[in-house]
């Protein structure tokens, strides 16, 4: 039985249901089609056999089979098997045999169907009819949506790139309609795919633009057998089309409409501005704009007057190129249609250019103007995150330059912020608060009333002529600035989603947040492809905003900016409704990368001409941020050069010494003693609370890596801190240094020994010498008194006795086989001082210091003292 249930890989519940045996039968004359979805590669399955269609029940259905249906299909690859009838419940049999595949099968005629002879003796309905969710043949990839990419089909086993040759735009519009993207715009080879890159699509499309999807299109084999060898990339959008739409037909002046998915609309004066009309003029090759008045042409009856707002550039080949943003958009007043007077033809000649800046004095700039000159001055926002904030930048004389924020103020920000259709201004940054710019600086010294039109109109130095650095680069960041952000303590990716509007972060209703507007947030804030609403959640206590409510985005929005929503309100839902939510890309919060994170990791340097030199960045609250200089010395870059394990710090920078960073200052008056493990052990002000530029961040420059401090990889860590390798060569290397000292310090006393040794040696012989003379007198004076008959008093030899000895050990003299001193006399005596003599020699020989060294050293004769008593 068991051997059975491995041979044929059945799941154990359902062949516990076999009453004696399951028999595996073919069912060659398969069909198979998918009902009730959306396109041809989705729906609830039947399965044809005998003339007669089947459904199939989610118990007998397994994912293997599922993928080998979409394979079978040329639908891709399998994105969702949904079960309990998700497509409606089906009529008719219900098959009964378990389908069994091991998912490399290429059709499902060639997977084994087990049938189950207990199954059909039980009741069974539709309730269960099995479906699945293929991604379809094709699909666009690399692009900021599911909109826009590299075309790719299904090859059965993976996806293929598909080959410009011979791409017609009637291809590209199935596709567009196909994938629910609206109408194809444009497409182009991509010339970053070499022919060595991947392999393309074997087949040429050749559509006719009605076929509702790719797969009716009719393919033809590639010329040659070989495809050619760029990959074609296409952009589909809901803006398809535009027009100038003046007494019903379509000239180079007019009301501004497009066709937005399939229907033509009007477009709202609100926030249109000049160079949104310059890009209409062009596109529709009407040369350049004139005037934009507003209602000029608006026609009753119309359809619904379309709320987005553009903010091009003025450099868009296409309006629909141009950012958009529809979030909040407030409706339309009647009437309020945005129009265009256009040159006329593009060889129309402009008047030249007057470089004077400055306006008459006391003139007042009318609401819309024309271009003056024909050189195309544009102006725009740059790394700002978006087309109503950022570094500002005007297009002169062929290129892109920067403002010096020299006398930049409010007023100057209102007149970028209205030319650009942006509202009024919040803000007027300096300092290159949103990085900075290259090549020229244009203007210097601006000293706009806030009235101008245009921000070259305003009084300034002459185009060209200033005094600064990119450092003093201007900005703005203007009412309809918009960002995103997920509030939460502990996580990031997670939490309560908020909108900066109008200098204000309120929160967002989560009515109704279909999957497609939660993977267009989720992949907004970098936070994967999906998410979910936690409606478990406690409401947020406090008072705050909740600017925005029904949003729906679409397949063809890129950001959240561009999907329909409800108007702006201070009071969108209630507290209830404020949206939570979690993103496939959920993590622990305070942490650049992976959590849990050290202090370490939390603390960067950037800028540097080494990785220990840099400006100091801190990683806090989901972004980093710099450090002020404040009170920045030596003992806070210890602090800093220590905790990245780069050694001891050598300076401690100000002014922005590696360029200014960023976003926030996150620290300001920084105290520490230098003995710290972590910046954020020392004394700090509040986090985010600084009265410094981002021309104040401070920097560090350290001494370098700190190499006992590493563990290399692939070594046996010794207490988390060493290698054994480097262990064994610290222990050797400490040693060896050791033995240096000894030596070392022991080299003096070796040379005193020898000289003492060679002062000691001419001393006993001087010693040796005096010895025999005085003996060889002394015999003399025995030997006369003896001829004379006089006697010896017996005193005197004692005397000679009483010669001073040196002490030794009588163990020692009887181990060396030598007379003790206190044997025969005077013999003895001379004996004793020689057999001494020699010992103490051999002492010095071995370093160590005797008795007679210590007398030569105080000055004495030693063996010269010996006297013998006069009679």
């Amino acid at each position: 039985f068991f051997h059975f249930f491995i041979l044929t890989r059945i799941p154990l519940p359902d062949l516990l249901k076999c009453p004696v045996f399951c028999v595996c039968i073919s069912l060659a004359a398969v069909e198979l089609r998918l009902k009730n979805g959306s396109h041809r590669c989705e729906g609830r399955l039947e399965v044809k056999y005998k003339g007669q269609w089947y459904t199939v029940n989610d118990d007998m259905w397994s994912s293997e089979a599922a993928f080998v249906v979409c394979r079978e299909m040329e639908c891709g690859d399998v994105l969702y098997i949904p079960r309990r009838a998700h497509f409606g419940s089906g009529v008719g049999p219900i098959l009964f045999e378990y389908i069994d595949c091991i998912g490399a099968e290429s059709t499902l005629k060639e997977c084994c169907f087990y049938y189950i002879q207990d199954y059909s003796k039980q009741n069974f309905f539709h309730s269960k009819d099995a479906g699945v969710v293929c991604s379809g043949l094709v699909r666009l990839v690399g692009g900021d949506g599911p909109c826009s990419g590299l075309v790719e089909v299904h090859s059965g086993e993976d996806w293929t790139l598909v080959s410009e040759g011979n791409f017609t735009f009637l291809t590209a519009q199935v596709i567009c309609a196909e994938l629910g993207c609206g109408k194809a715009v444009s497409f182009l080879g991509d010339m970053s795919f070499k022919e060595s890159d991947r392999q393309m699509w074997p087949q040429e499309f050749q559509c006719k633009g009605d076929e509702p999807e790719l797969w009716f299109c009719p393919r033809v084999g590639c010329p040659g057998g070989a495809c050619h060898s760029r990959a074609v990339r296409v952009f589909c959008s809901v803006y398809t089309e535009v027009r100038l739409m003046k007494n019903g037909t379509s000239q180079c002046e007019g009301q501004v409409e497009m066709n937005i998915s399939g229907r033509w609309r009007a477009l709202c004066a609100s926030h249109w501005n000049m160079a949104n009309a310059n890009v209409v003029c062009k596109q529709l090759g009407c040369g350049v704009a004139i005037s934009a008045p507003k209602g000029a042409y608006f026609v009753e009856g119309g359809d619904q007057i379309w709320k987005a707002r553009f903010h091009c550039s003025g450099t868009e080949s296409f309006l629909w190129n141009c950012p958009v943003a529809a979030l909040g958009m407030p409706d339309c007043t009647h009437g309020n249609t945005a129009s265009v007077i256009c040159s006329g033809n593009q060889t129309q000649v402009q008047p030249p250019c007057n470089d004077s800046v400055s306006e008459p004095a006391g003139s007042a700039a009318p609401q819309e103007s024309a271009f003056n000159c024909s050189d195309g001055r544009q102006l725009r926002l740059v790394d700002g995150g978006g087309p109503c904030a950022g570094r500002v930048e005007i297009f002169h004389q062929g290129s892109w330059g920067t403002v010096c924020d020299d006398s930049w103020d409010l007023n100057d920000a209102h007149v970028v912020c209205r030319q650009l259709g942006c509202g009024e201004a919040l803000n007027a940054t300096v300092s290159a608060h949103f990085g900075e710019g290259s090549d020229p600086i244009w203007l210097d010294d601006l000293n706009c009333t806030g009235k101008e039109s245009h921000i070259w109109k305003c009084p300034s130095q002459d185009w060209g002529q200033h005094d600064c650095r990119h450092k003093e680069d201007a900005g703005v960041i203007c009412s309809d600035f918009l960002n995103l952000r997920m509030v939460s303590e502990d996580q990031e990716c997670a939490g309560w989603l908020e909108v900066f509007y109008n200098g204000t972060w309120g929160s967002v209703c989560h009515s109704p947040m279909t999957p497609m507007t939660l993977s267009i947030i989720c992949r907004q804030l970098g936070c994967g492809d999906n998410g979910a609403v936690n409606y478990s959640i406690v409401p947020r206590e406090g008072s705050r905003l909740r600017w925005v409510d029904q949003i729906q985005c679409r397949k063809t929005d890129s950001s959240l900016w561009q999907c329909p929503s409800g108007p702006w309100q201070h009071r969108s839902c209630s507290a209830e409704e404020e949206a939570y939510l979690s993103c496939a890309g959920m993590r622990p919060k305070s942490c650049p990368a992976a959590a849990p994170c050290t202090d370490k990791e939390k603390l960067r340097l950037r800028g540097g001409d080494t990785k220990c030199s840099g400006r100091v960045e801190i990683w806090h609250d989901g972004s980093w941020g710099t450090v002020c200089d404040d009170s920045w010395n030596l003992a806070e870059a210890e602090v800093v050069c220590q905790q990245l394990g780069c050694g001891s710090a050598l300076e401690a920078l100000q002014k922005a010494a590696f360029g200014p960073g960023n976003g926030s200052i996150w620290l300001d008056e920084v105290k520490c003693r230098g003995t710290e493990s972590s910046l954020w052990d020392c004394a700090i002000d509040s986090w985010g609370q600084s009265d410094c530029k981002h021309e104040e961040d401070a920097g560090v420059r350290c001494s370098g890596e700190q190499f006992w401090l590493k563990t290399r990889p692939g070594s046996n860590p010794v207490r988390g801190i060493f290698s054994l390798s480097e262990m064994l060569c610290f222990i050797l290397g400490a040693l060896l240094f050791l033995t240096v000292i000894i030596l070392v310090t022991q080299l003096p006393r070796w040379r005193a020994g020898n000289r003492a040794l060679s002062g000691f040696e001419d001393a006993l012989n001087e010693a040796v010498y005096e010895e025999i003379d005085y003996l060889a007198t002394m015999k003399e004076d025995l030997l006369g008194s003896t001829a004379q008959g006089t006697d010896i008093p017996a005193e005197d030899y004692d005397n000679a006795e009483e010669v001073p000895v040196p002490e030794s050990s009588p163990a020692s003299w009887m181990r060396e086989g030598k007379v003790s001193p206190n044997e025969n006399g005077m013999r003895a005596s001379q004996t004793g001082s020689s057999l001494q003599f020699s010992g103490e020699v051999a002492d010095l020989r071995k370093g160590e210091d005797s008795p007679w060294l210590r007398q030569e050293k105080e000055g004495d004769p030693g063996y010269d003292d010996v006297e013998l008593n006069d009679p």
